[in-house]
């Protein structure tokens, strides 16, 4: 088992009750106080205690003969190698991330080990069966990422919520609490001295913390608005914003009186801007004033509170103060641009992408892949399926099983297909494609790069000096211009030792990039990219939520015909290699069903695609 979250409790109760006797159970995380209303193997006094471990003795209480193995680490570490997982008859996913779930399932390809994978959000739910050369791989087909916005829309021109939001936690906050050498989009020149280098942002060491506040307000709502407002073609066809300065949102008295009421003891162990202020109903949508207040105060009560974090902060759902200062900044500015303020619940629901957990859900998750584990140990290959589960019914069923796809040729970690990167090799750098893509869209985690037979660039421990020393130079240098030089046509090689994936990457050289559409200024095609409807939710992403609902998947499940030359069922494919060798007559393997992606609790549900389409490529 990978995940002792929502789905892992309730599938570690489902196991041992099943008769299974010998597990083990791998979580990185610590028990933490919201898990408790669906997580019930975990009570109060279990906070801040590993979950696997935690898991295990509670299902000995109830089952103690049975060995049970729990591992307090990531599923990513180095001792969870392909090796490791030869040991097991199957293994059993309950994550909530899709770069941990892409990383078992590349171990489990190289292992030979089946997986059974699962999620839920909310209602939805599924369980997908993958047997490497039986079934498509979990990458086989597309998986969503975070919904990005381009720089100029949330520095300049938003028009959405979600966009201050995204500008109050991932520029404002971090600029002033996170680390002060990353990139930062905000413009930091101060009023008085445009032409100086200095960083307003930056707070002399005998400045009074309440002038230091109102002029970080001042500049942020008031004076960048008004630099914005100077170009003039930018608002041609846009409702130009309002300067809001501190004077203007708050008397003078009530900005010298901010969190000093005597009416409101302070007594909360955690700082709370809220309780300072006496504001104690998350639900409401405060005023311009009471946002401009709980700004102020909250970034007062960071630095008398918590100086020592700052510096390191990155935002956190479930840091009180982090999210009432996200909430306040973001409501000032959506007021500057005429957008709906929203309450502190709603802004934590979109800055910590929720969306809320039903433990009943985890419960027929739970159950169905335990089902499915018995199939596989049973190698009862003709009963896979691949079960949805629907927050409404079709065809009167809130259970829709669909039998499994067979290996996506196209797939470029089972099948090993190469890929086509078109990037600017004139002007993009090696780290930029490390990155960028092979990282963050292929999820290799320690790659090594060759260009032919030239080795360019490996991660991982154990490099000597020179070498770690010579690799770093070549981060720098622009694909063109690297000891092997990469220009049009150049195949890379890119391979993860620890995931025992290698693939090709053929390079196509293109001078020019849409800003908008391709903001990373290159395109990999040919990788299961992102797809259009998502609901994202409360995983620990640093990213913002789509609009699409998740319900859409209510009307994928419905059984078409499949006409002649569509895709064949996973049956008659076994069938038709155990008579021989080889296969023959495939059919088309590049589609795929309407497919939620797959979350425990806390991460997110998706549509591969348009649910007609779907429908008629789905095996009957």
């Amino acid at each position: 088992m990978v995940g002792a979250g929502g789905i892992g409790c309730e599938l570690l109760k489902t196991l041992a009750l099943s008769g299974f006797t010998d597990i083990h159970i791998i979580d990185l995380d610590t028990i933490e106080v919201s898990n408790l209303n669906r997580q019930f193997l975990f009570r109060q006094s279990h906070v801040g205690q590993s979950k696997a471990k935690v898991a295990r003795d509670a299902v000995l209480k109830f089952r103690p003969n049975i060995n049970i193995t729990p591992y307090h680490a990531n599923v990513k570490d180095s001792n969870f190698n392909v090796e490791f997982f030869k040991q097991f008859n199957v293994v059993l996913n309950g994550l909530d991330n899709l770069d941990a779930r892409r990383h078992v399932n590349r171990l489990c390809l190289a292992a030979e080990v089946p997986l059974v994978e699962s999620g839920t959000t909310g209602f939805l739910g599924q369980v997908t069966v993958h047997v490497k050369g039986k079934t498509e791989c979990y990458e086989c087909q597309p998986k969503p990422v975070p919904k990005s916005y381009p720089v100029c829309t949330i520095t300049s021109t938003p028009s959405k919520f979600v966009h201050c939001i995204v500008w109050a936690k991932d520029l404002l906050f971090a600029k002033l609490f996170g680390d002060k050498n990353q990139d930062n989009d905000l413009n930091v020149r101060s009023k008085d001295d445009s032409s100086s280098k200095t960083d307003v942002f930056e707070r002399s060491v005998d400045e009074d913390l309440s002038q230091y506040a109102q002029r970080i307000y001042d500049h942020v709502f008031g004076y960048n608005i008004e630099t914005a407002l100077a170009n003039e073609e930018t608002w041609k066809n846009r409702r130009k914003p309002c300067p809001i300065y501190v004077k203007d949102a708050l008397p003078e008295d009530a900005v010298q009186l901010n969190g000093s009421s005597k009416d409101h003891k302070v007594e909360e162990h955690e700082p709370s801007a809220m309780v300072s202020l006496g504001l104690r109903n998350p639900q409401e949508i405060w005023s311009l004033a009471d946002n401009s207040r709980v700004f102020l105060e909250a970034l007062k009560l960071f630095f008398e509170k918590r100086e020592k974090e700052i510096g390191n902060l990155i935002f956190d759902k479930d840091d009180q103060l982090a999210v009432e200062f996200v909430t306040a900044a973001a409501n000032i500015r959506a007021s500057s641009f005429g957008i709906p303020l929203h309450s502190l619940f709603e802004a934590k629901g979109v800055a910590g992408n929720i969306v809320h957990a039903v433990a009943t859900t985890n419960a027929i998750i739970a159950g169905l892949i335990v089902i499915e584990a018995i199939k596989v140990l049973k190698g009862d290959y003709q009963n896979y399926r691949m079960t949805y589960c629907l927050e409404h019914p079709t065809r009167k069923m809130l259970l829709m099983p669909v039998e499994p796809f067979e290996p996506n040729e196209s797939c470029y970690v089972c099948s090993e297909t190469p890929l086509v990167l078109e990037v600017n090799t004139k002007t993009t750098k090696l780290r930029e494609v490390i990155e960028k893509v092979i990282k963050s869209k292929l999820g290799m985690n320690l790659p090594l790069v060759m260009v032919g037979a030239s080795l360019v660039f490996e991660d991982g421990e154990g490099l000597e000096p020179d070498e770690a020393a010579n690799y770093a130079l070549n981060l720098e240098k622009v694909l063109a211009e690297l000891p092997a030089p990469v220009v049009n046509d150049t195949k890379l090689t890119v391979e993860d030792f620890q995931q025992e994936l290698k693939c090709s990457i053929n390079i196509k050289h293109r001078d020019e990039f849409d800003e908008e559409k391709e903001p990373d200024g290159m395109v990999l095609a040919g990788w299961s990219g992102p797809v259009d409807k998502q609901v994202t939710s409360n995983g620990n992403k640093r990213s913002v939520p789509s609009s699409s609902r998740a319900d859409d998947v209510n009307s994928t499940a419905e059984d078409v015909p499949l006409k002649p030359g569509m895709k064949r069922k996973l049956n008659e494919i076994l069938e038709s290699h155990e008579n021989s060798d080889t296969l023959q007559n495939k059919s088309d393997v590049g589609s795929s069903s309407a497919q939620l992606v797959e979350d425990d609790d806390d991460d997110l549900v998706m549509l591969d695609e348009d649910p007609k389409q779907g429908k008629k490529k789905r095996l009957q």
